[in-house]
């Protein structure tokens, strides 16, 4: 297994491998001169519908004699690349999590800002469903 992704050309664009990049949104790799230079080299355009993309995991799918390039990702690009394989039942989830996690992330700083307004220590537990221990150390912190 590899780090990198990988861009890669099937011959077959109705192929259900891999993901078309313009599927996954902005990738900071397209911009690239290696990236430029290897579709220049190619003759094909990053919209190609015979462009996909693979996350690491799964680059051994790639069929023998395909041309690939290995790209490198940020975690965010690489989560989107994942998003767009998974499938539909497994992407409206991941939807859910994802909308999970932007919704907690500010969690401790929005039960600070509860409890120095006046909120009472078990109306936030209440209202969040948080852990009264949590409650209670950022009344500490």
């Amino acid at each position: 297994m590899t780090d990198d992704a990988y861009l890669f050309l099937l011959d077959d664009a109705s192929a259900p491998l891999g993901v078309p990049p313009t599927a996954v949104g902005e990738l900071a790799c397209m911009e690239t001169p290696a990236v430029r230079a290897w579709l220049d080299a190619h003759e094909a355009a990053p919209t190609s519908p015979h462009l996909r993309l693979l996350p690491p995991e799964e680059t051994a799918a790639i069929p023998e004699g395909a041309e690939r390039l290995p790209v490198p990702l940020s975690d965010e690009e690489l989560s989107r690349v994942r998003h767009q394989r998974a499938p539909e039942s497994l992407a409206r989830l991941e939807d859910e999590l994802l909308a999970y996690r932007e919704t907690a992330n500010g969690r401790d700083d929005l039960i600070t800002r509860a409890l120095a307004a006046g909120v009472p220590p078990h109306r936030i537990v209440e209202l969040t469903g948080v852990d009264p221990a949590t409650v209670s150390a950022a009344a500490d912190g």
